[in-house]
């Protein structure tokens, strides 16, 4: 079929840099639909609604995924990044944690990292350069 384009879907998501003592929260996938993103670590987060804010929306996923609430601090990194079948726009922001418990409900791991040791994790492709610039700052 010549001329005809998958209209690739776009997200618009939002990512929690939780940090603690120094240390940063680093969550990991589940399986999921896609190989390339399953068992990979992210920064928790997810999908902006409709006539959400950026900082609405992370509140919300936080509390989804997490039953965290956290306090926003400052925006950080904005990235784009296309994989196979999606793109995304992934606003980043620097957070602290109001409690110091929390539930993984989506996640099937986390771990609190100094942000020297980021990269010995398996990162989603396009969290990487959120682990990259937060290596370099350290």
């Amino acid at each position: 079929m010549q001329g005809c384009t998958k209209q690739m879907k776009h997200h618009e998501v939002v990512a929690a840099i939780i940090i603690d003592d120094d240390k940063i929260l680093c969550v990991q996938r589940d399986h999921g639909k896609y190989d390339y993103i399953s068992l990979k670590y992210e920064f928790p987060g997810g999908k902006i609604e409709s006539g959400e804010t950026k900082e609405q929306a992370l509140q919300r996923e936080l509390l989804e995924e997490l039953d965290a609430d956290i306090k926003i601090e400052r925006e950080f990194l904005t990235v784009n990044h296309q994989y196979p079948d999606f793109s995304v726009t992934m606003h980043s922001f620097i957070c602290t944690a109001l409690n110091s418990t929390f539930n993984l409900k989506e996640h099937i791991a986390f771990k609190w990292l100094n942000p020297e040791k980021l990269s010995t994790l398996d990162w989603a492709e396009a969290d990487i350069p959120i682990v990259s610039k937060l290596m370099k700052e350290s």
